[in-house]
């Protein structure tokens, strides 16, 4: 039998970065404050899940300022987008199979 676990990516194995990827997948952006709110985490957690997404290029980084205030963005890649795509449906395969 093929080993029906071999197309989850591990990137996304963690709740906070399939929590990220959700969001941002159905979203055209997300900010840090709603992704910590959404999500229910703390400021670090936030960024050192958000900065593993971005170095596999799943995630884009937009830091800039609106008025005198920081304002981090998030938005998926299109090689972010297709990788949770192929996350989801080896998930959903896994699941079918049990």
């Amino acid at each position: 039998m093929k080993n029906i676990i071999q197309n989850i990516n591990k990137a996304f194995d963690h709740r906070i970065r399939l929590g990220i990827m959700s969001v941002l997948m159905v979203n055209e952006s997300a900010d840090f404050t709603t992704l910590k709110e959404l999500l229910g985490v703390t400021d670090g957690n936030l960024a050192s899940h958000t900065k593993a997404l971005e170095t596999e290029n799943y995630i884009m980084i937009e830091k800039q300022f609106i008025g005198k205030k920081p304002n981090t963005s998030y938005r998926a890649t299109i090689n972010g987008r297709k990788a949770f795509a192929a996350h989801i449906e080896a998930l959903e395969k896994l699941i079918s199979k049990t």
